[in-house]
């Protein structure tokens, strides 16, 4: 199975302010490698600014996401955890994990989100992701 996240998108112990710092970082990834124009990382801002924290979909995790659009240039996904816990107001509390889905079309976003979905219910993938400690030993357990 190819990797769900490259080395390239990959960021350990990130400083973020706020949960707009938060989705910013995991979206730079991206558009540094030219996978999304910018524009999408305040699309996906102002998602959660008009439906609220609905990214964050379990304790310590946010997947931070917008509509499929032309600011997506190929489907991609990055992966950042946080220096220190980030309140994006949700009540599953905090988040320290966050990753970026960047869809080109709604048959990507939702496979893609299959594909998260089952890597993240492993056992306490979320605290394992959270405790490591380089892009290394987060790549090797996104990636599996």
């Amino acid at each position: 199975m190819p990797e769900l996240v490259p080395m390239k998108h990959i960021k350990a112990k990130v400083a973020a302010g706020d949960w707009q710092e938060a989705i910013r970082a995991a979206g730079v990834p991206l558009a540094e490698s030219g996978a999304i124009d910018p524009a999408y990382i305040d699309d996906m801002i102002g998602s959660v600014e008009e439906y609220g924290p609905y990214i964050v979909l379990t304790s310590g995790f946010a997947l931070a996401h917008a509509a499929p659009s032309d600011l997506v240039k190929r489907d991609s996904v990055s992966l950042i955890t946080l220096k220190a816990p980030v309140d994006f107001g949700s009540t599953k509390g905090p988040v320290n994990v966050v990753m970026c889905l960047a869809c080109t079309d709604r048959a990507f976003h939702l496979g893609g989100l299959g594909r998260i979905a089952s890597v993240l219910m492993k056992d306490n993938m979320i605290g394992k992701l959270s405790r490591a400690e380089s892009r290394g030993e987060l790549y090797q357990l996104i990636n599996g």
